[in-house]
């Protein structure tokens, strides 16, 4: 029978799969390279059948006591002016319950939740995974080696437990020769739970925004580039290489790049999703970012984590614990989700990162008419559709839960 499951990966992926493994019976262990649980981070989304995930684990309430709160957003001119201003729903294409909140928060809230019932190992990473009949007998980098029913790769964009079950990162990646850096700023522009937008150059994006309860601000870099060469673990390298892609733009990009370079939290990817034909390997299968990573351009990571995690757990535990049938039919309940979900990134890349001065004033121009457009509402429901249709493209079974 299985019942240990080592889940790599401490962020939102891995402590939701956590909670709903211990809701059916099961004995999870989750383990973080990152010495303690990370903090802060950009804000994300919870929409669609995501928020319905959140409400059964008993959670909607503290995540909507976190939630950024934000007011609206602003698109601003190199001379600070506003152009235009969205509503922050509007703007986010969140309906009903969807919500917004930090990923720091978020995974706190999970952590919390699950730390109590659930082994956590941080500062420690899995090296090497060697299947066996009687489980997947698992080496770390620092603790002694232990044997487990089934592994769970939840460690993101870069997994380190796909690069050894299935192979290296860029057989599964999917390039949109585009790249985005976040990181901590001052909140020199006082924004109250409200954010900046500014087309610096075609194929160049500013977004700064600062939330409810903090006292800094967030500013994201958005940038359009072929395939760049860096090491992912030369952090000032990286830096650099932001600070190069916007030299000499105007509006407060010298400021923020000059706070990019001491903030302690800088965050560098490519603006990718992960594609893969099959997402188990024996007992070894992926979760969330690690899987099917949507890019950020989707703004559906999280939620398709969340509802990951839901379908795993109970496909697990309706199948008895026997893995293969549970894998198969966690594969083919969450596929068209997957799929319906990345469709969305091309689109909002597009929309995030216009090719040209005159796609982005068009851009803008509509949105500053968009309170005096006829048949407003319908234009911003025709906008809104994909999202929502792909935030609500699957129906949760009632899994039983274990006695």
């Amino acid at each position: 029978m299985t019942k240990n499951i080592l889940i790599s990966g401490a962020s939102v992926a891995g402590p939701a799969l956590a909670w709903w493994l211990r809701h059916h019976g099961f004995r999870p262990t989750v383990v973080e390279r990152a010495p303690s649980l990370r903090e802060g981070g950009y804000k994300i989304d919870i929409r669609g059948v995501a928020v319905d995930v959140v409400r059964r684990m008993g959670l909607l309430e503290k995540v909507h006591a976190a939630s950024t709160d934000m007011r609206g957003a602003a698109f601003v001119n190199k001379r600070g002016k506003q152009l235009a201003t969205l509503d922050a729903d509007t703007f986010g294409f969140r309906h009903g319950d969807d919500t917004e909140i930090l990923r720091g928060d978020l995974a706190e809230i999970l952590y919390d939740s699950t730390r109590e019932d659930v082994e956590y190992v941080f500062g420690d990473w899995i090296t090497g995974l060697d299947q066996r009949e009687d489980g997947v007998h698992v080496t770390f980098a620092h603790g002694a080696p232990r044997r487990f029913d089934l592994v769970v790769g939840a460690d993101g964009l870069h997994s380190g437990v796909r690069a050894l079950a299935f192979g290296p990162e860029e057989d599964f990646l999917r390039r949109f020769d585009a790249y985005i850096s976040i990181s901590t700023v001052p909140n020199t522009h006082q924004l109250d739970r409200w954010e900046l937008l500014h087309s610096a150059a075609p194929g160049k994006m500013v977004n700064v925004y600062s939330t409810a309860r903090a006292d800094d601000a967030k500013a994201a870099f958005w940038f359009s580039a072929p395939p760049l060469a860096y090491d992912r673990r030369d952090v000032d390298g990286q830096k650099d290489l932001v600070a190069g892609q916007f030299a000499g733009l105007g509006w407060e990009i010298p400021e923020l790049l000059e706070s990019m370079r001491e903030a302690g939290d800088f965050y560098f990817d490519p603006v990718c999703q992960i594609t893969m034909d099959h997402l188990s390997a024996g007992r070894v299968t992926l979760l969330g970012d690690a899987g099917y990573c949507p890019s950020p351009a989707s703004g559906q990571g999280t939620s398709l984590a969340l509802a990951g995690a839901y379908v795993l757990a109970g496909e697990l535990a309706a199948a008895g614990g026997d893995f293969a049938v549970a894998f198969a039919r966690y594969e083919a309940e969450m596929r068209p989700f997957i799929d319906k979900n990345q469709a969305l990134a091309k689109t909002a890349l597009r929309g995030i990162l216009p090719q040209s001065r005159a796609f982005a004033w068009f851009n803008t121009r509509m949105i500053k008419l968009m309170p005096y457009l006829p048949g407003r509402n319908r234009v911003l429901e025709q906008m809104a559709r994909p999202v929502r249709e792909a935030a609500n493209a699957l129906v949760l079974k009632e899994y039983a839960r274990a006695a």
